[in-house]
């Protein structure tokens, strides 16, 4: 069974090694060295993680996912699922409880290239073509919560 609960800043600090990973496996092989660079400082900086509000997914105690918004909940700045653990409702539990907790009108992701269609799913439009930015390219989307997806059954 999954657990979704808040991260607390030492359990967000021990996330970034699930990030780091996950990233390495399914998005570093769209990055150039320079972005894969740029990907590990940003989750490295003091500053970029004490503007996040996250969540973890937990089985069995193991974390297996994370979920983390910044700007009062505005804009997605991390979403990873153990590889182990794709495909079995996890990330959309995760989204579900961003959503629950989250009063923005509009959310924001700059979705990365593997994660453009896992964002589709959950209710996200793209709203610009693909933008570069030290090396990381990604899509900027957005979802608006006035719409309220039927996220439960995509």
């Amino acid at each position: 069974m999954v657990q979704i609960k808040s991260l607390t800043r030492e359990e967000l600090n021990n996330s970034l090694e699930l990030v780091w990973r996950v990233f390495q496996d399914y998005e570093a092989v769209n990055y150039p060295e320079s972005g894969k660079n740029a990907f590990y400082e940003a989750i490295h900086s003091e500053e970029y993680l004490k503007q996040l509000a996250a969540y973890g997914a937990f089985v069995d105690d193991k974390q297996v996912g994370i979920i983390a918004t910044r700007n009062k909940g505005s804009h997605m700045a991390l979403f990873f699922v153990d590889g182990n653990y794709h495909r079995q409702g996890i990330g959309r539990k995760l989204w579900e409880t961003v959503l629950a907790e989250n009063t923005s009108e509009v959310i924001t992701v700059n979705s990365s290239l593997y994660a453009e269609e896992v964002y589709k799913s959950l209710g996200f439009a793209a709203k610009a073509d693909v933008q570069e930015e030290d090396g990381i390219k990604y899509v900027p989307m957005e979802y608006q919560q006035s719409i309220r997806h039927n996220i439960g059954t995509q």
